[in-house]
């Protein structure tokens, strides 16, 4: 149905002289289409301008994205239409202040720009900055990790702290790796490699191995920090819904001054199936604590491929329809048995 005349509106956002227009309108004009699939309102380039006509709450929710879209363009950030529908999902939830492009660069690395790109991730990245220890939990796919290696890098950088420890329990070896061939580094590496692979999109990797080698970068599993202090150190525990209980008190004892704390999990992802994780016990035991903030993100705040949030949304629906079924299972098995035991009276 065609909106009143009185409801449509028209908007003229001029782009500043300068700011190079193919990163506001995207590829082939990807950026406007998909602002364009996503809502009842046309978005087109008109004497240097983007022009915005359509119904007024569209028009007025696409004024706010392409704003700041305008404005990240002026910072040299090119976004994708991903980007956009991240975007539009934030503003549809009235969450301007912390939606969409994002002027909050992390750590820029040859041209390549990190930054958090939804609501959940900004929350995230203010936690950081502002709590001593941060529990992120979420789906595969939200950065927990990557954000966190992020903040830690360029700590670094910024000499805000000294070294970065990166640690995971090995869950598969049962945290006894003696019987594998190499150094220590060799014999983990296959468990901490997402780890690396953070680091290495980070930096140079012939920079990153140096540092490694100089114990400016540690990695290690979590069995191997039992009775150190770790000062001066951003310090990320990667996979802790594979910790139990006592590695998570041993792993947060360790807290030296000077440091940062990051601990990441996805608690559909357990691989101590059977066994109190130490991951929701903190969340219980920790929760009110100054200086310790819980953040957990969701299918929303997944930024890979968007086929991956279709595929976390679809395991949800059926853990959810499996519990139900395990719930209803004995209802309608005790509503049976009454049944009998009713005609068996009549």
């Amino acid at each position: 149905m065609t909106a009143p005349a009185s409801d449509i509106a028209k908007v003229r956002l001029p782009i500043p002289q300068g700011v190079d227009v193919a990163r506001i309108t995207g590829p082939a004009d990807a950026l406007f289409r998909a602002a364009e699939r996503r809502c009842e309102a046309s978005v087109t380039l008109r004497g240097g301008a983007v022009v915005l006509s359509g119904p007024v709450g569209e028009v007025d929710l696409l004024t706010r994205l392409f704003t700041h879209v305008i404005q990240a363009a002026g910072t040299g950030i090119s976004l994708t239409p991903d980007d956009v529908d991240r975007a539009i999902d934030g503003l549809r939830q009235e969450d301007l202040h912390a939606t969409g492009p994002r002027d909050d660069v992390l750590l820029s690395y040859r041209g390549k720009v990190i930054r958090p790109k939804t609501p959940g991730q900004q929350r995230y990245i203010d936690a950081i900055r502002e709590h001593t220890v941060t529990f992120c939990t979420g789906p595969a796919g939200t950065g927990k990790t990557y954000l966190a290696m992020a903040m830690a890098v360029s700590a670094l950088q910024r000499h805000d702290v000294g070294r970065i420890v990166l640690t995971r329990p090995v869950v598969e070896a049962g945290e006894n790796l003696g019987f594998l061939p190499g150094t220590l580094e060799e014999k983990v590496d296959p468990y901490v490699r997402p780890l690396y692979d953070a680091l290495f999109d980070m930096m140079d990797a012939e920079r990153a191995h140096e540092l490694v080698e100089r114990g400016v970068v540690e990695i290690a599993p979590l069995a191997y920090m039992r009775g150190r202090t770790l000062n001066d150190a951003f310090v990320i525990l990667d996979e802790a819904q594979n910790t139990t209980p006592e590695q998570m008190k041993m792993f947060l004892t360790r807290l030296g001054f000077n440091s940062t704390f990051v601990i990441t999990g996805d608690a559909t992802q357990r691989d101590l199936p059977g066994k109190r994780g130490g991951l929701v016990d903190a969340q219980e035991i920790l929760s009110g604590v100054d200086g310790i903030a819980f953040v957990e993100l969701a299918r929303a705040d997944v930024v890979r491929h968007r086929l991956v949030g279709k595929i976390v949304e679809a395991y949800e629906l059926f853990e959810a329809g499996r519990e139900a079924g395990a719930h209803e299972g004995p209802a309608r098995a005790k509503a049976g048995k009454e049944g009998r035991h009713v005609r068996a009276h009549q």
